[in-house]
Order: C-alpha cells, then structure tokens, then sequence
C-alpha cells in the first residue's frame, strides 16, 4: 500500500489570552487535516489559548518568549524543530514571526509569516527594519489577513511583496449561524421590544469604544428602544475611562459591559444589530461571526471590514465619525430586512468567502508548495 509522508507543523505564537489572532492560531493547530498533518503549538504559558488547544486534542508546549532578543527562546524552538522533525513552521504575530524566520533559516525549513493587524507592528518598534530583513529572508511566504493589510505592511515597513499573500481568517458557519437565544437579554433585562446593539472585542484602543459609547448616546436620543452592549475583556485606566464616559453620557442603564464571555455565537444571537467603530482593523473576526450569524452589520471604514463588506455585499460601511456612525445605525433599523431568508443569505456569504473550511483549504495549500519545493514530499515506496 502506498503511503503519503505526514506533514509535521509546528505552529508559534507569543501571546496566551483571548483575541483574533489566537481564535486562528487554535483553529489552524486543531483542525488541519488530522490524516495529512501533524500539529506541534508552541506557545508562552498558561491560559486561554492552552486551554483552547487542549479542548482540540492538542498538548501545548511552553516556551518563555520575553526579553528584547531571547536567545533561549530561540534555541527552545530550534530544538523543538529538530526533535519532532518538522517540516513547516506557521508563526503569528510580529515576535513569534522573527524568531520562527531565524530558527527555519538555522534548520532549513519554510516558514508562513502571519500577521494579523496593526497591532503587530509600530514605526517606533526597537530595530524594525532588521527585524522585517530577518522575517523577509526566513519566511516562505509572508501571510496578511487582508489586502489592506499586506499593501500597509509592505509601503510602510518593507515586507517583501514577491513572498506576501493574503489568507482571509474564517469562522465556522456550523456554529456561527442564525439561532435566535435570548439569555443575554434576560441577564441584562432587555426586554422583547428593545432593540440591542452590540460589539464583541477586547477593549483596547483601536476598537475605539469611546465612540461607540456617543454614538449610543445619540442613536438612543432618536430611538429610545435601543439598548447597547459591549462584549469583551477590559481592564486598568482604558476601561475605566469607558466607565465614566458611561456614566457622563448618562448610559449606565443602557449600555453594558460583559467582560470577556464564551460561545460568542450565542452572543450574536442575542443581538438585533452588530456595531464595530475601529480606527483600524486588520481583518475582523467579529465582523464575520456576526454575519454568519445573520446579523445586520454596521461597520467604520477601518480596513478589514471594508473588505469583508465589499466582498460579502452584506452590511454598512460608515465613515469614523459619531454623526455617520448613529445615523447608519438608525438607518439600519429602519431599513435591515431581519427575515430568516436575509439571515441565511448573510450566513452564506460568509461560508463562501469567510470560512473555517475556505481558511484552511488555503493554507493547507500554502503547507503543500512549500514544503514540496524545499523537501520534494512524494508518496513512500513500499
């Protein structure tokens, strides 16, 4: 019987908490086809995204990746490469990036790059153009999870546009569909006849909740129904300007903060409207989730959005400030076609374009040309 080699991955990644880049890192290390490939996942230390990789059947491995340039760290990963012989390593975000780019140039083997927003890199980071030269010369491919991303990082940092490609994330459309729930509501005691908005993100300052907080303020001042929520992970002096922004707008019993929740897609389901005001995005995870979801989408022209709405033909794109954004808003409630048949036709789009299934198929593609042309992998002799 013939028999195909198994590709061993590993995947890397520096940080450990909740976020879109970390949604992909699991998804990618716990559902590339289990008969063709062979995860390996690397990461810092303890928490969510452990926890996520050991409902998915995978052992994480910790590796300690602070300090300016941690020399351990790079050894860990070296050594880590050559005990379970990999063949490919598939890095996130700017640190596990260059690190990864070194170690497969020391073993010979390709590297994919991915970053996933801006987050990932600032003009005023220590030594950023040695380490984008790292990155350019020990990466196979460098992945954006947008177009708009990939045309930033390569005018503005010097990424290498001859090895850039953009993989869109995906969401799974078998969990992320239309289930109209109602316990989010209860908890918050919003009744059947209100209307409530939503956002899903951790809050931090590109989400720019600040925003979203007046433009409540002036959507409920034409629409009194509407109630509003934000749902993410919060803390220290950005979140407790939030608060009292909250409270000087005099929202505090009408717009909520959950704090980080599980099974996002129940959350959507609660939703009537789903609201992002980004300053900027690489992609949006949030975005896609609430349209398989079914929800109506009111989005601020912040990169990633702008392309899923165009792309999808589904929702609204608005321009970043508090007046465009209540008045989409408003528009959209008047307007939004809410049927199931809308719904389903939103949840379609995004299975189409936005897909766990579309994400993977892409990149275990990625996996197969570059491992082919560094190994020239062939089916086994008897």
């Amino acid at each position: 019987m013939v028999e195909k080699k198994m590709i061993r991955v590993l995947h890397a990644i520096d940080t450990t908490g909740p976020g879109g880049a970390e949604t992909v890192f699991v998804t990618l290390a716990g559902k590339l086809d289990p008969s063709e490939y062979k995860s390996f996942a690397a990461i810092h230390g303890p928490g969510w995204v452990a926890d996520s990789l050991g409902a998915n059947g995978i052992e994480p491995i910790f590796i300690q990746s602070k300090g300016t340039f941690n020399f351990a760290y790079l050894w860990n990963l070296i050594t880590l490469i050559r005990k379970h012989k990999i063949d490919i390593v598939l890095s996130h975000l700017l640190g596990s990036n260059l690190y990864c780019s070194i170690a497969g140039l020391l073993c010979r083997i390709p590297v994919l790059s991915i970053f996933h927003g801006f987050v990932d890199s600032s003009e005023n980071e220590r030594a950023m153009q040695i380490k984008v030269n790292a990155i350019n010369i020990g990466s196979k491919k460098i992945v954006f999870v947008s177009d708009m991303l990939g045309k930033e990082f390569i005018g503005r940092f010097g990424f290498s546009s001859r090895k850039s490609v953009t993989v869109y994330n995906g969401v799974e459309t078998s969990v992320f569909k239309p289930q109209r729930d109602e316990t989010l509501r209860a908890e918050l005691g919003i009744l059947p006849d209100h209307i409530l908005i939503g956002a899903v993100g951790n809050i931090r300052p590109a989400k720019d909740y600040h925003t979203f907080l007046k433009a409540a303020r002036q959507v409920y001042d034409k629409n009194s129904k509407c109630r509003f929520v934000i749902v993410g992970q919060g803390r220290g002096a950005l979140y407790q300007s939030l608060l009292n922004l909250r409270a000087d707008l005099g929202l505090a019993d009408i717009c909520f903060f959950t704090g980080f929740r599980d099974q996002a897609s129940v959350l959507y389901n609660n939703f009537d409207v789903f609201l992002s005001t980004s300053i900027s995005e690489g992609f949006s995870i949030s975005t896609i989730e609430a349209l398989a979801c079914g929800l109506p989408v009111v989005a601020t022209r912040s990169g990633g959005p702008d392309e899923i709405i165009r792309l999808s033909g589904c929702g609204v794109l608005c321009d970043h400030d508090v007046q465009s954004i209540a008045e989409s808003v408003l528009k959209t409630i008047e307007t939004q076609d809410q049927s199931a048949d809308s719904a389903s036709i939103r949840n379609r789009c995004v299975e189409n374009l936005f897909s766990t299934r579309v994400m993977l198929q892409k990149y275990e593609s990625l996996i197969i040309e570059a491992c082919s042309k560094k190994h020239k992998i062939e089916k086994q002799k008897f």
